[in-house]
């Protein structure tokens, strides 16, 4: 006689993306039903109390975030081939090192009843929110521009590299590698573009209060927009600024 039916949801909601994050224990009062001694049986009241845990759970995680994404946490079933003994209260919990995003599984553990065991369920989460989908194929090392995506929803936890969802955070920025089409844009999907290279010729600019002022330098490392880079003034002197753009570096005042 199998633990559990073959599949249940538990939760079809709106909640943040930073929900996965949190380690979460669970412990329900008593709400599993006795079963002949081949094994045990949970009732709904199991399945209706985690219902009502886990809706908690993600009003408080929900509360105050502006973007929140709609979750959707399913849960599988057991091997049908084990047999556990009977158990009067089990206790549901996230494994340690285990994250509430994708694919992952749930810990059940008997505390009171003949048998203290403890077994897994597979547990999916998906979480949908608006990202930036590549309209066509892309090549390696090319810049992506705002005509190279559109905006859909899509599962955010399909992938453990988070999206990108700003459009500043993508635009201009080099595919890291080739790209599909219908792809959402991701953090290890792109990297920042390489502005000039070692060696190049730069102009360093200074600003500040009323004051702006600006000499060469030539570039001791490659550089890249919004990246620290060392340069040579023309006295010699060596120092740091911010790539601005392809011919220029800024530097703090």
């Amino acid at each position: 006689m199998p633990l559990f039916s073959s599949s249940f949801s538990l939760l079809r909601t709106r909640v943040p993306g930073r929900l996965w994050a949190a380690a979460l224990c669970i412990a329900l009062p008593a709400a599993a039903q006795q079963a002949p001694s081949d094994g045990a049986v949970v009732g709904p009241e199991f399945v209706a109390s985690t219902q009502h845990w886990l809706d908690e759970a993600v009003a408080k995680a929900q509360a105050g975030n502006p973007a929140p994404l709609r979750m959707e946490v399913s849960i599988g079933s057991l091997d049908s081939r084990l047999r556990l003994a009977p158990c009067s209260r089990v206790e549901p919990y996230v494994p340690v090192g285990v994250r509430l995003w994708g694919r992952g599984r749930l810990g059940l553990r008997c505390v009171e009843g003949g048998g203290r065991w403890n077994v897994f369920l597979p547990l999916t989460v998906k979480a949908f929110g608006p990202a930036w989908v590549l309209r066509d194929n892309v090549l390696a090392g090319a810049v992506l521009t705002e005509a190279d995506a559109v905006e859909e929803e899509v599962d955010w936890a399909a992938e453990i590299s988070p999206v990108v969802a700003d459009p500043a955070q993508w635009v201009g920025t080099v595919a890291s590698r080739a790209l599909v089409a219908g792809q959402p844009i991701r953090q290890s999907m792109v990297k920042a573009a390489q502005a000039f290279q070692a060696g190049s010729q730069v102009r360093v600019v200074a600003q500040g209060p009323g004051f702006e002022i600006s000499s060469d330098a030539q570039a001791l490392a490659a550089g890249v927009v919004g990246q620290p880079v060392r340069v040579r003034m023309e006295n010699g002197r060596i120092t740091q600024g911010v790539v601005q753009d392809t011919r220029t570096v800024r530097l703090a005042m």
